[in-house]
């Protein structure tokens, strides 16, 4: 079936029996049906594997929206946060190697279509601990839930036990409450990541190189261009699901929803975080199905039988690399792949070029991955935003702002027709400038919220530095509460307290959101104070925080633009570096490196850091420690970005050294190779070996987790 038109040809012409124009009419065709026939066919696949891309970015990015919500789902710190979050690379460097070395000699649709089965599956897991756990619980003062009547907050029976025993009384009562069940579902939400990552491995190395292998060669950058749109789309989408269920109870179709006495203004909300993963779950499972019904091999297109490589990649490529082209794509034993292995591996970590590229997109991805990982929180915490607020200012804004970036860096590329050399500077000029812009966000941010006995002292005052915190007061003396307690109220004065009772109030009124809390010993104590009343929740943030948050997300936009305008080059400048018969592999290295140096320690490493500006940590019912509950803004932003820009600067020392390299192995005698395809080097010993498909140049808008460009 896989005869060329040029033997084709030969054979009828040899033919006595049938004329020659005869002959002639059946090649053609023949040709001509072929050639609808492979159209149907990889257009086909084109279209599955966009909906494929749509799909794991959605789900993808639908878990970054969720962090907040299951870290206080489960009362876990960010640290705990991270490491189930990076669960999703460790799944990919199980199989990575295998996939990406193994995979294209084997039926690539069907693999695809496993994958998309088994990343479907992890999606449910992820949601499944809603429907074994416990109703939520949050800490709120009794009377406000269902009595009208008058009760003081501020136990003052003197008959009473003290604190300490009734705190140990208490700790009694919960005896052995750690192993009840919820106490450790965390982990489902961990394996079924873990397994997400697992069902996602194929779908890019075997997905990309199966429509470079079938599409016609004019044709094969923008069916790529299509399924890197579907990518950008599936995380627009995610955030704006994510924003939608952080809108909902996360209890809702269990509870009665009038009964619910917080609102997403509270930092003890939970939105109904599990209904997104069925969601997208349904949608992977859908996304596998046409992969089941195409074929292993589709007919290749004529202008492409009679060669191993492209017309234009064949001027750059000796004889000895054409015969190691074909012995390639002929059927091999899996003995034969293994052993051509380390020598493939050798030759590749041989390239200087390619090793100082991959070491800055490690260290630069370490920055990239822990910022947007930990983005939704910061928002919340820095400018006292709702998580639905966050997730939808990310999706809506954000991620197209990174979108029109990479379509405008591949843009720059064909129309200036840049060679190798001017894509390294270009790509190392977006990550100054990029980095250049996120470094002014560390004037942007919002002062403490005034929380008594955390952030101010219960007089007013502002701390001064090395002041202890003390929950505990004059005013509240009298009072027998627990300085775990975090059921905030505002006062008149425009102070939080932890809790009524470490207000000091000694009446209440109402029910549920609409509670009044009365006679609040520390409120009118506070020097500026009026009254002595108080209400349910929070104070808002000073009135500076509003216009704060704009100028965030106007600078915020400008720098995931900026940056993510030289992810288009910088891949380009990594695709020209390697040997064609390489490519994958020289993907699943680059992309394992990415995940397993990148993905799974920087969500870890940042949010231990962020745990460290933490002011007050929820208390679990068995005395343990929980979720934070109020963070400094100060301390919270320097980390954050601070640990963002210090990554960002080391990894444009390294573009640097890639910039070097070029200039020292070019010369200006040396032709270069633009975006069209022309020749030229990329700096190592043997120039020729080491170029690839002018259409691969120019589709390339894909690099690994670039959604996290944000």
């Amino acid at each position: 079936m896989e005869i060329s038109s040029k033997e084709n040809t030969h054979f009828f012409s040899n033919n006595t029996i049938l004329p020659v124009d005869q002959s002639s009419f059946k090649s053609e065709s023949s040709a001509s049906k072929e050639k609808q026939s492979c159209c149907g066919g990889i257009k086909i696949f084109l279209g599955a594997l966009s909906f494929v891309y749509f799909a794991k970015a959605l789900s993808g990015s639908y878990l970054k929206s969720t962090i907040t919500q299951i870290e206080r789902r489960f009362d876990i710190p960010s640290s705990l946060v991270g490491v189930i979050d990076g669960s999703f690379e460790i799944g990919n460097l199980l199989i990575i190697i295998l996939v990406s070395y193994f995979g294209a000699k084997l039926h690539r649709p069907r693999i695809i279509g496993a994958g998309c089965l088994i990343m479907s599956a992890g999606t449910f897991l992820i949601a499944m601990p809603q429907f074994f756990m416990e109703r939520y619980r949050y800490e709120r003062f009794p009377s406000t839930v269902n009595s009208t009547v008058s009760i003081s907050p501020c136990l003052q029976d003197k008959s009473q036990a003290p604190l300490s025993a009734l705190e140990k009384s208490q700790a009694k009562i919960n005896a052995g409450c750690e192993k009840e069940a919820g106490s450790s579902m965390w982990i489902y939400v961990l394996l079924g990541n873990l397994l997400r990552g697992i069902g996602e491995t194929p779908i890019q190395p075997l997905g990309i190189t199966y429509i470079d292998d079938y599409a016609v060669e004019v044709n094969a950058a923008l069916y790529i261009g299509c399924v890197q749109t579907a990518a950008i789309i599936g995380p627009i989408f995610g955030f704006l699901l994510g924003s939608l269920c952080a809108k909902l109870y996360v209890d809702i179709g269990f509870v009665d929803l009038d009964s619910v006495t917080i609102s997403p203004k509270d930092v003890e909300w939970v939105g109904a975080w599990w209904l997104g993963y069925l969601i997208a779950g349904v949608i992977s499972v859908l996304a596998s199905i046409p992969f089941w019904f195409l074929p292993k091999h589709l007919t290749k297109p004529g202008s492409r039988k009679d060669s191993s490589t492209s017309s234009e990649q064949s001027k750059f490529i000796i004889e000895e690399n054409k015969d190691q082209l074909t012995s390639y794509q002929q059927p091999m034993k899996l003995a034969e792949m293994a052993k051509d292995f380390l020598p493939s591996l050798k030759n590749l970590f041989g390239n200087p070029v390619y090793i100082l590229y991959l070491c800055a997109s490690i260290i630069q991805f370490n920055s990239l991955i822990g910022m947007v990982t930990y983005k939704p929180k910061y928002i919340e915490q820095q400018y006292g935003q709702t998580s639905s607020k966050t997730n939808f200012v990310i999706g809506l804004i954000n991620i197209p702002a990174v979108a029109f970036g990479i379509f405008s860096g591949g843009l720059i590329m064909k129309k200036f027709k840049i060679s190798v050399l001017g894509a390294a500077k270009l790509s190392l000029g977006s990550s100054f400038f990029g980095y250049l812009l996120l470094l002014s966000l560390l004037a942007m941010g919002c002062e403490n919220s005034d929380v008594a006995g955390l952030t101010v002292s219960y007089h007013g005052t502002k701390p001064a530095t090395g002041y202890k915190q003390a929950l505990l007061s004059e005013c509240n003396s009298g009072c027998s509460c627990s300085k775990n307690d975090w059921d905030p109220i505002c006062g008149e004065n425009g102070v939080t307290y932890a809790s009524a009772c470490l207000a000091g109030c000694r009446a209440s009124n109402g029910t549920g959101k609409n509670t009044v809390f009365f006679n609040c010993s520390c409120v009118g104590n506070f020097e500026s104070s009026q009254s002595s009343s108080a209400v349910v929740g929070p104070c808002q943030k000073g009135n500076e925080c509003p216009k704060m948050f704009l100028y965030f997300l106007v600078i915020s936009v400008i720098t995931s633009y900026t940056l993510s305008v030289g992810g288009t080059p910088g891949y380009i400048l990594l695709l020209r570096c390697i040997k064609p018969h390489l490519k994958s592999f020289a993907l699943g290295i680059y992309t394992l490196a990415i995940r397993v140096l990148a993905g799974i320690p920087a969500p870890v490493y940042f949010g231990v850091a962020i745990d460290t500006s933490c002011l007050k940590w929820g208390s679990k019912r068995c005395g343990g420690r929980g979720a934070c509950r109020l963070y400094d803004s100060s301390a919270l932003r320097y980390v954050y970005l601070g640990l963002t820009l210090v990554l960002g600067m080391v990894s444009i020392f390294f573009s640097v050294a890639v910039l070097w390299v070029l200039r020292k192995r070019s010369s200006p005698q040396d032709e270069t190779l633009s975006a069209n395809g022309e020749r030229g080097t990329c700096g190592t010993k043997s120039r020729k070996d080491n170029f690839v498909n002018s259409d691969q140049l120019i589709q390339s808008t894909y690099w690994p987790e670039k959604e996290t460009r944000l």
